[in-house]
């Protein structure tokens, strides 16, 4: 399905987030940036201070440890529900009708987990890739690609 005029776009990756509205229309993309949303990414150093922890084990050899905290993981995953609480918010409003949502493959599980049923119905495409970096042009062409009708094949 292609994406129609004034469709939302979400482009976000753990650190940044991009909101894009097609002004064209299903046939020729116009994005233009509506809202942008920047992280500081954090030295480890600055989120946790303490050393994974240690665990008496009853018997058998081996290292007995906690697990350390991954608190950049737990940055992202925070980042990934700001994300979903925006869609739900502008959903509410009616600010949107079709949605395409372009995420790597884990912010996208963690995006899905706090979006609404109304945000997931206006869902018209989804796309796993890192693109927050990447120029306009570059997201128009591939929205049109992974969008572009796929023909029969001969037989």
């Amino acid at each position: 399905m292609s994406l129609p005029n004034n469709a939302l776009v979400l482009v976000a990756d753990g650190r940044k987030m991009l909101f894009l509205r097609n002004h064209g229309d299903a046939n020729h993309l116009d994005l233009r940036t509506e809202m942008h949303d920047e992280r500081a990414d954090a030295k480890a150093s600055d989120m946790g201070t303490d050393g994974p922890g240690t665990q008496a084990q009853s018997g058998g050899y081996g290292r007995p440890a906690v697990e350390q905290t991954d608190y950049h993981q737990q940055a992202e995953d925070r980042w990934a529900s700001d994300a979903a609480d925006e869609l739900n918010r502008r959903v509410l409003a009616h600010d949107f009708e079709s949605l395409a949502i372009i995420a790597p493959p884990k912010l996208l599980g963690e995006l899905r987990k706090h979006l609404r049923k109304e945000v997931e119905r206006r869902v018209v495409c989804t796309i796993n890739k890192e693109m927050s970096g990447c120029p306009t042009p570059d997201i128009e062409a591939l929205i049109v690609s992974e969008t572009a009708p796929t023909e029969p094949a001969d037989i």
